[in-house]
């Protein structure tokens, strides 16, 4: 299972090399001079920390993240307090989602979505009785999950703060609470989605443009007209290669939320099911792990990053292709981000350890 495991991954993190220095090779150009700028800072700052920390978490032991759970999520919302110090905050299009230091910047948003899984799982696997109780358990989960969606609303995060609800939703699930809880927690999200969506006239428009692509091309239904475009370009077996025309500064958001419309376009059906086809054996590879786990809150961890990892897969394709409305979330191993990135891969580290355990 460890090596089944292992081959995945890195085949999955190639893959995104390629296709990335495939959809980024324009813009790289244009900004930089450089054919692979973005290729290259991928590599450096986001897959080669990546292995560094997925080769360390393999080989610590699970159990002792239990133990430092607390500490990981106070530091990892600390990191998202700062964020709003203008010192050490970085503004990009209107939102403070990263920290600066100097040329080398972090997302702490994504370090968050880990640490609050390994902080879940513990607190969900200790002394179950107690967590039965809705005073002992739903009441600081609550707490706790409101304090990170006010952060993340107010950077503002929407993509990152839906994956972490979903998180959080999918390890109440996980955790065995009641349906009647469960269903209290559904409803409590729409309502507060609902609400992030009605104050703010640019995610009401994505609602729109999802409901009416046809309305406003050339404005708010642009991104998603351009994307059905390329995806419908590719056909069978795609264009070939490096030779997507939406690239060429037609499609927006090409190394982010977009790049699966490339990988549609210039590889077509059969490349794109390939795609969907690694998610969903990474998950089947993660699930088969869990349910093998010596303990709960190996089997918590494991399934909080998966739920964490094909959620976001999920979203992102679902959105790109028109299912559901955009959302700006990356997908994962393939769209650019070196916090992003080197994260899950140290997240996978530390269910290589739960593997070997089985």
């Amino acid at each position: 299972m460890v090596r089944k495991l292992f081959i995945v991954i890195l085949v999955l993190v190639v893959f995104g090399l390629v296709i990335l220095s495939s959809a980024g090779i324009t813009e790289s150009l244009n900004k930089f001079g450089s054919p692979y700028y973005f290729v290259f800072h991928q590599l450096l700052y986001g897959i080669l920390p990546g292995l560094a920390g997925l080769a360390l978490f393999s080989f610590i032991d699970y159990k002792y993240l239990k133990k430092i759970s607390p500490l990981l999520l106070f530091g990892a919302l600390s990191l998202m307090i700062l964020v709003f110090v203008p010192s050490v905050g970085h503004v990009l299009k209107g939102a403070t989602r990263w920290l600066s230091f100097g040329s080398f910047t972090i997302q702490p948003a994504e370090i968050l979505k880990l640490c609050l899984i390994v902080y879940l799982a513990a607190w969900f696997s200790n002394r179950e009785e107690r967590v039965k109780n809705w005073s002992y358990a739903a009441a600081p989960f609550f707490i706790v999950m409101a304090f990170i969606v006010l952060l993340l609303y107010l950077q503002p995060d929407i993509g990152t703060l839906i994956i972490v609800i979903i998180i959080g939703g999918g390890m109440y699930f996980l955790s065995g609470r009641s349906w009647k809880e469960i269903l209290a927690v559904v409803l409590i999200t729409i309502v507060l989605l609902s609400v992030f969506v009605s104050v703010e006239s640019y995610r009401w428009n994505r609602i729109k443009a999802f409901l009416n692509p046809a309305e406003d091309p050339r404005g708010i239904s642009y991104q998603i007209n351009q994307s059905l475009i390329a995806i419908g370009s590719g056909g069978l077996l795609g264009v070939g290669f490096q030779n997507s025309s939406q690239k060429q500064g037609f499609l927006p958001e090409v190394l982010n939320d977009s790049i699966f419309a490339i990988i549609a376009e210039e590889l077509g059906y059969v490349g794109s099911v390939v795609v969907v086809a690694m998610f969903a054996l990474l998950s089947f590879l993660m699930t088969q792990i869990a349910k093998k786990a010596p303990d709960r809150f190996g089997a918590l961890l494991v399934m909080g990053v998966n739920v964490w990892i094909t959620s976001q897969a999920f979203v992102n394709i679902a959105a790109i292709t028109g299912l559901i409305p955009l959302t700006g979330i990356p997908l994962p191993f393939i769209s650019y981000g070196g916090t992003a990135i080197a994260v899950m891969m140290t997240g996978l580290g530390m269910v290589l350890n739960v593997a070997k355990k089985v």
